[in-house]
């Protein structure tokens, strides 16, 4: 067995894309190996700025022998069937092989050097590879034909042990020769097999190696940060593009100028990091340092100095910048800023960023005023709404500062700075600073009520809108972050406990939409009809009738055949259901972790009247509980059963006509359980004690065995029978009280 060293040098590669490629290209080249029959003991690849390389342990020196058989016609066939036969496998009659009264062709394929399938494989594997971004060179560039890499490729090292493999790729020949760091070792290196490249590149100053970089920059921040009495802020993305970016990383602790302190830290962090590429520190009370790390690709004479030096004079520059976008920003505000927001397309079906905000406001108002987010407690709902409101609208402005313009990033945090600098309320300041959140499953939930109610509002209304233009996620597609917004109301809902129910929200929600929908056609006519849709709230069915109304004003322009009109009525009028649909299939998601079974959801999902996610979210917890007992299993069997039976006799209880008759014994015990438990039932459901209402079906069981035992449900008798499926039907009523067990698995 023989290992294979594959190097492919060439111009700079960006650090974003090296990943990617060392996984391309181990993926790549064992897929060649397989067309021939070959796999590799094991697979290393390694990227540096610089070159892309892959080692393949444990080659074989040659493939297997093969030995090919193809099914050709039958012996008795006619002439015309052997001649394509034969011309199909490119045999004569006398080659072929006979058995049971049916032609073969067998071919015998010898194996072949494993030089000559890598020989093959490389310039297929380089030619194939699915760089993000890939550019044509030198005077072949002139055709579309010619080989395309990231960077301009210099060199092609493939060495079967000590034997080079021949290649040739756009007048690139392999060899045995590389080139160690540009300033440190920039001389050939002849390398003379797989089992000194990583060596042999280290004495030339360059770590092959990027997870030994990333650890070489991590240790020596943290080390330098140290030694200055400061410690590192860790960025695992920057540590990896730093590691992409050298051959031969070298930590250096450099100072900038702490009147830039003045600036948010935020800003100066993401200055550094963005602009430049430097980790930051803090000091010993955790507030932001007048200190940077950066990395500097050689190992400088003089300890580095001038190069921390340069580098400081160009992020003082860029914290410049920051400064001067900050001041100018704090002298306007945000008030000022909200007219500009008119001039900003949210979506082209949906209007500006302005009118966003006019519906944030209005559901951020909405859920105080409904009780849903703050309470009775919460000092007063008038005052709370008025600052909700007036979070809200004020939550985008910052969209159209310097600094948010500079740095999309810090949207909602700088609106926070400004307003606070401004005198807005602190909770104000706070709701715009944080109503972004939670942008993940590990993201801070705001649980401030005049946050929660703007981060509620901002979010239902994106799902809400979209939802009403039928632009809806499907399979991995996402472009508006649906299931992101969908995941953090859940999140919201579930950390505040709030009583919101969704139906609710979602037809709140879509309603607004619908009236921004219907001012923008009733500012045709202008007047009092859009001063109407400016102030009035009302339901969709009643939006939906006013636009209705005004497409058959002569004034508006829109007539109601107009497609955009009627394809809009139509889509946001099944809104509400489709999102209850889409939120379902997000809890269950979310709620996997937690190890809840999907179905269990489903079954109180169905019930049709269970939106409100903490009512919900119990109900389910006390059904995963019971489901799981003896009891549980026992009724969920009993249950299936009589549904069966009603769902095959649905025509005899339609028809049917009871008469008198003495129940049996069991079929009467049945009768006194259900007038027990379900009236127990329903009121431990209407209470929110769901483990009690758990209790009052478990109660169910035994009587339902029996009864399933000695009782015939489709006795001869039309009365029995009709009594027995009703007797039937109050069992699955009773059942549904907590969940639809039919949605239940098992």
């Amino acid at each position: 067995m023989t290992d294979f060293l594959l190097e492919l040098r060439s111009e700079e590669i960006p650090a974003r894309m090296q990943d990617k490629a060392r996984d391309d290209l181990a993926r790549l080249f064992a897929a060649e190996l397989a067309k021939a029959g070959l796999v590799a003991g094991a697979i290393v690849t390694y990227a540096t700025p610089r070159r892309l390389a892959l080692i393949a342990r444990g080659l074989p020196a040659q493939t297997e022998a093969v030995s090919e058989e193809v099914k050709g016609p039958k012996t008795a066939a006619p002439p015309q069937a052997l001649d394509g036969f034969l011309r199909k496998t490119g045999l004569t009659r006398e080659q072929l092989t006979e058995r049971d009264g049916v032609f073969f062709a067998v071919t015998a394929r010898p194996g072949r050097a494993t030089t000559a399938v890598l020989a093959e494989a490389i310039p297929a594997i380089v030619r194939a590879f699915p760089w993000p971004k890939s550019m044509r060179w030198g005077a072949a560039s002139t055709s579309t034909e010619s080989m395309r890499w990231v960077r301009p490729l210099h060199g092609i090292v493939a060495l079967w042990g000590e034997e080079i493999v021949p290649v040739e790729i756009a007048g690139i020949t392999s060899g045995a020769t590389t080139y160690g760091h540009r300033f440190h070792h920039p001389g050939p290196i002849t390398i003379g097999s797989a089992m000194d490249y990583v060596e042999k590149l280290r004495a030339c100053h360059v770590v092959v190696d990027q997870d030994e970089r990333r650890s070489i920059i991590a240790l020596g921040a943290t080390m330098a940060a140290s030694k200055a009495g400061l410690t590192l802020v860790r960025d695992e993305g920057l540590l990896t593009e730093n590691a992409g970016l050298t051959e031969w990383p070298v930590p250096l602790l450099g100072r900038f100028d702490a009147a830039f302190l003045s600036v948010p830290p935020e800003v100066i962090q993401l200055t550094a990091r963005v602009n430049q590429k430097y980790f930051v520190c803090r000091d010993g009370a955790g507030a932001l340092a007048d200190a940077f790390v950066c990395t500097s690709n050689i190992d400088a004479s003089d300890g580095g100095v001038r190069i921390v030096e340069g580098n400081r004079k160009v992020l003082a520059a860029r914290l410049s910048d920051a400064r001067f976008f900050y001041d100018t920003d704090l002298k306007v505000p945000l008030d000022d800023l909200r007219p500009k927001l008119e001039k900003i397309v949210f979506h082209d079906k949906l209007g500006t960023v302005a009118d966003k905000v006019d519906r944030i406001a209005k559901l951020a108002r909405w859920l105080v005023e409904e009780g849903i987010v703050g309470g009775a407690d919460s000092g007063g709902t008038t005052a709370l709404a008025d600052l909700a409101e007036r979070a809200a609208r004020l939550a985008k402005a910052d969209l159209v500062t310097g600094m948010v313009g500079e740095f999309p990033e810090l949207q909602g945090l700088m609106g926070g700075y400004y307003a606070a600098a401004q005198g807005e309320d602190p909770a104000v300041a706070a709701a715009i600073r944080d109503h972004y959140k939670p942008v993940g499953q590990g993201d801070d939930v705001p649980v401030d009520p005049v946050t929660v109610a703007v981060s509620l509002a901002d979010k239902l209304d994106t799902v809400a809108a979209f939802f009403a233009i039928s632009e809806l996620p499907t399979g991995s597609k996402d472009p508006f972050a649906l299931r992101r917004a969908a995941l953090g109301i859940l999140l919201t809902i579930q950390r505040s406990g709030l009583r919101l129910r969704l139906r609710e929200a979602f037809d709140f929600a879509v309603g607004e939409v619908a009236q921004s929908f219907g001012y923008t056609i009733a500012m045709r006519i202008g007047g009092d009809l859009a001063t109407v849709f400016d102030k009035s709230a009302r339901d969709l069915a009643g939006t939906h009738e006013l636009i209705q109304s005004l497409l058959h004003d002569e004034r508006v322009g829109v007539h109601a055949d107009n497609p955009v009109v009627s394809a809009f009525l139509e889509s946001s009028g099944r809104a509400t259901p489709a999102l209850l649909a889409f939120f379902a299939d997000r809890l269950k998601v979310q709620q996997r972790e937690a190890g809840v079974r999907h179905d269990l959801i489903d079954a109180v999902f169905a019930l049709g009247d269970e939106d409100d996610l903490v009512s919900l979210l119990a109900r389910v917890g006390a059904l995963q509980s019971f489901v799981t007992t003896a009891d549980g299993a026992n009724l969920l069997a009993g249950y299936k059963r009589a549904a069966n039976i009603l769902k095959k006799e649905a025509a005899s209880l339609s028809t049917g006509e009871g008469t008198a008759y003495v129940p049996e014994p069991a079929e009467a015990a049945l009768i006194a359980a259900l007038d027990r438990a379900e009236p127990a039932a329903a009121a431990a459901v209407a209470r929110e004690d769901f483990e009690a209402a758990m209790a009052a079906l478990a109660s169910l069981r035994a009587p339902i065995d029996a009864f399933f035992d000695t009782v015939t449900v489709n006795d001869a008798d039309p009365g029995k029978r009709t009594a027995r499926l009703a007797l039937l039907m109050r069992v699955r009523a009773a059942v549904h009280t907590v969940s639809d067990f039919s949605k239940i698995e098992g």
